[in-house]
């Protein structure tokens, strides 16, 4: 238990026994999930809910179930966070647990492909445990419309619900040089960059002074660009986008990138960034073409919305105020997290439901 939740346990009243939440997470240092949800438990703390992050092994099936069943008969909530159980443990975890928020990001009923733009592996064993997963729970919360149409087939109850951006975190107003573009992301999701290649090498023939400032564990290596390799930490990611211009989020239009949440592109519209992204998935919803930035589905494209960016500065930036204003009525962690809280209570207030799909 951490320490904020043991204090909202002692300030309830001593006759209200307070609600408890268990969040099952393989990883709880991944990205998915430190900005889903566990940048949600102070929200949940002040709401009198006591937040408790349990390591699911991804082995030890049936075993890793059963060591947990008197926990799950104790607590008021069991939050499912990306992981998929075994159809016969899905089964089990209904008979015990009160209620149950199945909670995920990325085409996780698919497996990642090895390359962008290549088929994903589609096997009825990850399928059906992902349909026992949603089946189990009263409620699922997804990120993107993609995975919300895919969760609907199994599911009693939707909710579309974008990964919040905690915006104080990011200062718009600090200077830039105008010719740095920046992308973000984890090593595994670098093959994304390659897309565009060949427009930022054209790029970098009309303006020698263009960077590409890529902020991660693992850099490409490209001789033509010229590079600023900025390891990410936690720290100083939000410093190294603000001190940015444009920011970058190219993907292949395939089913595993259309469901991806456009965090990234939430990062860039926090720190004031225009930001030039392929029309796939979420992006589509989050970039206002011509207003917060641009949507390029092809290398002239691409070319053409990075050069006008680039050449008319106030142009960049009243479209980074634009996106700034979007994210903060849209997508800050302190719009969001209210409506999450909400959701866990309705669910812990009624199990069931109709099967639909409402967007908050």
């Amino acid at each position: 238990m951490s320490s904020a939740s043991e204090r909202i346990a002692r300030a309830v009243s001593p006759d209200t026994k307070p609600r408890t939440i268990d969040f099952w997470v393989h990883d709880p240092e991944a990205p998915s999930f430190r900005h889903r949800l566990a940048a949600l438990f102070p929200t949940l703390e002040a709401r009198g809910f006591i937040c408790r992050t349990e390591v699911f092994p991804r082995r030890r099936y049936a075993t890793r179930v059963l060591e947990r069943l008197a926990r799950l008969r104790e607590i008021d909530l069991l939050v499912i966070a990306k992981l998929k159980l075994l159809p016969f443990e899905a089964r089990i975890v209904r008979r015990a647990a009160r209620r149950i928020v199945y909670d995920f990001v990325d085409a996780i009923f698919l497996g990642k492909p090895e390359l962008p733009g290549k088929a994903p592996d589609d096997s009825f064993f990850r399928r059906s445990k992902f349909a026992a997963t949603c089946r189990a729970a009263d409620l699922v919360v997804v990120g993107s419309p993609a995975l919300a149409r895919e969760a609907k087939r199994w599911a009693r109850r939707v909710e579309l619900v974008p990964t919040a951006v905690d915006v104080s975190r990011y200062s718009p107003d600090v200077p830039r040089t105008g010719n740095r573009l920046v992308w973000i992301g984890q090593p595994g999701n670098l093959p994304y960059l390659d897309l565009v290649r060949a427009p930022l090498q054209e790029l970098s023939r009309e303006m020698p002074d263009l960077r590409l400032r890529v902020v991660c564990n693992r850099f490409p290596q490209w001789p033509e660009l010229r590079l600023e390799r900025l390891f990410w930490s936690d720290a100083t990611e939000a410093a190294a986008l603000a001190t940015s211009d444009v920011g970058l989020m190219p993907l292949s239009d395939d089913a595993w990138a259309a469901g991806k949440g456009a965090f990234k592109l939430l990062q860039y519209m926090a720190a004031g960034l225009p930001a030039v992204a392929s029309p796939v998935g979420m992006n589509r919803t989050v970039v206002v073409p011509g207003a917060t930035g641009f949507l390029a589905s092809d290398p002239k494209a691409w070319l053409d919305s990075l050069r006008f960016l680039l050449r008319f500065p106030e142009k960049r930036r009243v479209m980074g105020e634009i996106a700034r204003r979007r994210v903060e009525s849209e997508y800050d962690l302190q719009v969001i997290a209210p409506k999450v809280a909400d959701l866990y209570v309705s669910a812990i207030g009624e199990r069931g439901g109709a099967g639909e799909i409402r967007r908050s």
